[in-house]
């Protein structure tokens, strides 16, 4: 087990931060880069919208189920090893992936790939923890906002560089942001140093039970184009039963339920966390689609109108931090649940004829109400936990954003299963609305909470 931390060993900060940066960032930036590339992707294997969904929803189930797993073998078996094996992975993956000659190889690499970028973020952060003293709460919000902007960005990066050189692209990519990272890790980041105090003990059954409970709930969500499949919805609630009752009742659970039973305010800061997630990610992952198929532009174009959504949400994200400094939660949070109402019901006025501008400021407005929402609830999350608990909240936090993510790209699949048309489109800003609202609620009884609390103290 790695419990030796000495600050004294890291000569250069600055450096070690860089490295787990470049690291971080590679989970969510290949999670919505082969947004702008589904439709070539698709052209050349001849992948139904199901076959799209699995591309993506794979990733996602992955990476959730891995994220927490991964984050305690590097509590035990050594941080930096699993840091620089998760980066050798992502490279191995994206040197293989272009010479896909079919979708089951294609879908192969993209696991390992999500494997190895879901070791970077758990092993990153307890890194931090380990060396860094100073500022060490700031450097950690520094790293989830660059893998929550990273994620915004994806499409633009892969929008501008497709045309060189076509969906492979967005696997080549990843090789420079490795290289520096390993190079930076193998030299900044301190060798491990193991103690015997504590032998590692798998919940196997737990992980079985919890990647059951994902995947059956994956496939319910992408069937009800079809229905509801009465049979896998019965499945799922039992595999969900089962994985409840088993795990709270272990004393090392793959993932402490009673964590989440005894803070319930913690579970509605993940529970909303989840659903802005979800119409974030939707729009990510939609929009590319829909700009390329119908409004007929190239990936240049598309790229560079999905840029609006990462600009205005990072450029919010500090004014947002001061906000919530003057003035507390409650304001500045219900104004990025009210201001995402306000972008998903102009939504509604986009279709074939519309100009590219237009477009733009849509999911300009999106990104400000992302913004304002990620930052928001990322702080009051961290204003509920201990400074001993925050490792374990920010990794069910990245669980969260994936299951956030893996709801969208149901909701993608459903929507248009029948093809990307205006029609379609209304269906799905018809299903992230009814979530928007959702949010409200939730807000204003978190926050309630929040305020009665710190009366208290």
């Amino acid at each position: 087990m790695t419990g030796f931390s000495n600050p004294s060993l890291v000569k250069k900060p600055n450096l070690l931060i860089a490295a787990i940066t470049l690291g971080v960032i590679l989970n969510p930036l290949n999670t919505t880069m082969i947004t702008v590339a589904l439709p070539s992707i698709q052209n050349e294997f001849q992948m139904s919208s199901k076959d799209i969904t699995w591309l993506i929803g794979s990733y996602f189930i992955i990476s959730a189920i891995f994220l927490p797993l991964i984050g305690k073998l590097s509590d035990f078996y050594g941080r930096k090893k699993i840091f620089v094996f998760g980066l050798l992975l992502v490279a191995i993956s994206s040197f293989m992936a272009p010479l896909s000659n079919n979708m089951l190889f294609l879908l192969g690499m993209r696991s390992i790939q999500a494997i190895g970028t879901s070791a970077l973020y758990p092993a990153g952060i307890g890194i931090v923890r380990n060396y860094i003293v100073k500022n060490q709460h700031r450097v950690i919000g520094t790293l989830t906002l660059f893998a929550t902007t990273s994620a915004a960005l994806g499409p633009t990066i892969s929008g501008l560089l497709i045309k060189f050189g076509g969906w492979p692209v967005i696997f080549y990519v990843n090789f420079p942001v490795i290289l520096i990272s390993a190079i930076l890790a193998i030299f900044y980041i301190p060798n491990d140093s193991k103690t015997t105090e504590k032998s590692f003990k798998w919940d196997s059954i737990g992980i079985l039970l919890f990647s059951g409970l994902i995947f059956f709930w994956m496939n319910f969500f992408q069937d009800l184009e079809k229905g509801v499949n009465l049979w896998v919805l019965i499945i799922s609630l039992v595999v969900t039963f089962f994985f409840y009752q088993f795990e709270k009742k272990k004393v090392e659970p793959f993932i402490n339920v009673n964590f989440f039973k005894k803070n319930v305010n913690i579970t509605l800061v993940y529970i909303l966390y989840t659903l802005s997630t979800l119409v974030f990610f939707s729009m990510l992952l939609s929009m590319p689609s829909y700009i390329q198929s119908v409004l007929k532009a190239n990936s240049e174009i598309t790229g560079l109108t999905m840029l609006s959504i990462s600009v205005f949400a990072m450029v919010i994200t500090p004014v947002t931090t001061r906000w919530i400094e003057r003035s507390g939660y409650r304001v500045p949070l219900l104004s990025g649940a009210v201001v995402g109402i306000l972008g998903v019901i102009l939504l509604f006025t986009a279709n074939h004829a519309s100009p590219i501008y237009w477009i733009f400021i849509l999911l300009s407005i999106i990104g400000l109400s992302n913004g304002i929402l990620n930052i928001g609830l990322q702080t009051i999350l961290y204003s509920f936990v201990s400074t001993a608990e925050s490792g374990m909240a920010s990794g069910l936090l990245m669980t969260s954003r994936f299951i956030g993510n893996i709801l969208a790209s149901s909701l993608f699949g459903i929507s248009f299963s029948s093809g990307i048309n205006d029609e379609n489109l209304s269906l799905m800003i018809i299903v992230l609305l009814i979530v928007s609202v959702v949010i409200i609620p939730g807000t204003i009884f978190m926050t309630k909470k929040r305020k009665q609390e710190s009366l208290a103290s």
